[in-house]
């Protein structure tokens, strides 16, 4: 099966951008199933019933969230009781909702089980159970249930905690990849059948600072008063995916589309793994 990830999607641009490209690029691409990192996608902070019907829509599949998956609080309970809607498993117990959810994929070849997971790490984060333990039991349990083929979204903002989550869980799992910082990383690799990213970086702006306007930030920066960081209605955007070839838990190819909207400019930008 063919399987696509998307995240950090930062407002309304990024919104956009997939409603305008997604189907065409699944189509494309032949991808089969898609997921996708939505905690920002409502105005910045969180997300809305509304703005979550709209991805889904769009051809997403299931969304997967972190530290600001809350911000929306009211919309995002009944999210979590009704939609395919995650938030970190690795979240104190007694929230509701879940970070694991095992998906039927069909893809040309046969129907396959898939298990998504979101987990969030500790450095500079919300409080949160400890993620690499935490993703042993859950891990194991999967396993245990035969679920083979196994994707981690794994929200943070160290970059060695996600490489620890590789070197933990390589060749357990399918695919591990990076959310949080809004920046992309250039280390996609497949060590050991795992597909491997620290960072898929933002959908959204890519002309101001973390897909926000910039005048709050830099205020922020000079004179250490902060505000509320707003999202632009008009901008150059990009819309950046990870896409991995996996079948009975393996990785078998790995690649990352880059799509460019300069208003009136589009075009895409292919990275492959050897």
């Amino acid at each position: 099966m063919r399987v696509a990830f998307i995240g950090d999607i930062v407002g309304r641009p990024g919104r956009r951008i997939i409603k305008e490209n997604l189907s065409k690029i699944k189509e494309q691409y032949e991808i089969d199933f898609v997921i996708a990192n939505a905690e920002n996608a409502s105005h910045g902070f969180g997300l809305t019933m509304t703005n979550s019907s709209e991805l889904f829509k769009a051809g997403i599949d299931v969304i997967t969230g972190g530290n600001h998956s809350f911000d929306k609080k009211k919309d995002m309970m009944a999210l979590l009781e009704n939609a395919d809607v995650l938030r970190p498993d690795n979240y104190p117990e007694g929230l509701v909702g879940s970070g694991v959810k095992v998906f039927e994929v069909s893809s040309k070849d046969d129907i396959e089980k898939l298990a998504v997971v979101n987990l969030m790490g500790q450095f500079a984060m919300p409080t949160v159970e400890n993620p690499f333990n935490w993703a042993k039991k859950v891990i194991s349990k999967l396993h245990d249930e035969g679920v083979k083929n196994i994707f981690i979204d794994f929200h943070g903002e160290a970059t060695s905690e996600k490489r620890v989550m590789l070197m933990m869980f390589k060749n357990q799992v399918s695919a591990i990849c990076g959310t949080h910082t809004h920046v992309g990383t250039d280390d996609l690799q497949i060590f050991e059948n795992t597909a491997y990213l620290t960072d898929i970086g933002l959908t959204g702006c890519r002309d101001n600072v973390i897909g926000m306007d910039a005048k709050i930030p830099v205020q922020k920066a000079t004179t250490g008063i902060g505000g509320h960081f707003e999202v632009p209605n008009n901008c150059k955007s990009i819309l950046q995916m990870m896409v991995v070839d996996m079948s009975d838990g393996k990785a078998s190819n790995a690649f990352k589309l880059k799509k460019y909207c300069n208003k009136s400019q589009h075009f895409i930008t292919e990275a492959f793994v050897e």
